[in-house]
């Protein structure tokens, strides 16, 4: 059963058990802070990986991605081939002042042209210069840390162990085909080793 008053006292203990720790001030922007491996700070964009496919865009809950791009017809790589065309990136930007960092763009590219940097002072005085150009977001790519090792005991991913068969594959069917070319040439050499001495026996 509690008696009146017993809220406070525990309160007050609490208090007190406080005021006797030493407190630890934060010297920022002295002294960096030591970030989470996965902060979701800002968007970095590896601009050649971009396809200008727009899947970003579109997934975006926001809209705050905007992408211009044009068409430029490229030559054949073979004499007899066909022209074909590519999307050239002319603006990637997105808004932070609209971004709410769901990560969603990043998931959907198909490309890997979006990561997560940690980097988190970019505050502006003025809002509209929230958005950021293509130039900033491929400045604060090289600010994106390097990928985690995976697990030793995890399971090969199955796009390289399917590049492994394939190579493995290829390596073989060479060595077969190395190796049926050096049993030719080596019946060749005994083909004419063999002449001379029938040549002899006949004389």
């Amino acid at each position: 059963m509690s008696f009146p008053g017993s809220g406070l006292a525990k309160g007050l203990a609490v208090t007190l058990r406080t005021m006797t720790k030493r407190s630890v001030t934060a010297q920022y922007p002295d002294v960096q802070p030591d970030l989470a491996p996965r902060t979701r700070g800002v968007i970095g964009l590896f601009e050649e990986n971009c396809t200008v496919c727009m899947l970003c865009a579109r997934e975006c809950p926001d809209w705050c991605i905007y992408i211009d791009s044009h068409k430029e017809t490229v030559p054949p790589a073979a004499p007899g081939g066909r022209e074909r065309s590519r999307n050239v990136l002319d603006r990637f930007a997105i808004d932070f002042a609209l971004c709410m960092y769901c990560g969603i763009c990043i998931e959907v590219c198909p490309f890997d042209a979006l990561f997560w940097s940690p980097e988190f002072e970019y505050a502006e005085t003025d809002i509209r210069d929230l958005t950021h150009e293509r130039d900033k977001l491929r400045d604060w790519m090289w600010t994106v840390p390097e990928p985690p090792a995976l697990d030793p005991a995890a399971e090969e991913p199955k796009e390289i162990a399917a590049a492994r068969k394939a190579a493995d594959k290829l390596a073989a069917q060479q060595a077969a085909e190395a190796a049926a070319q050096d049993e030719k040439q080596s019946e060749n050499r005994n083909g004419n080793q063999k002449a001379p001495d029938t040549e002899e026996e006949g004389t």
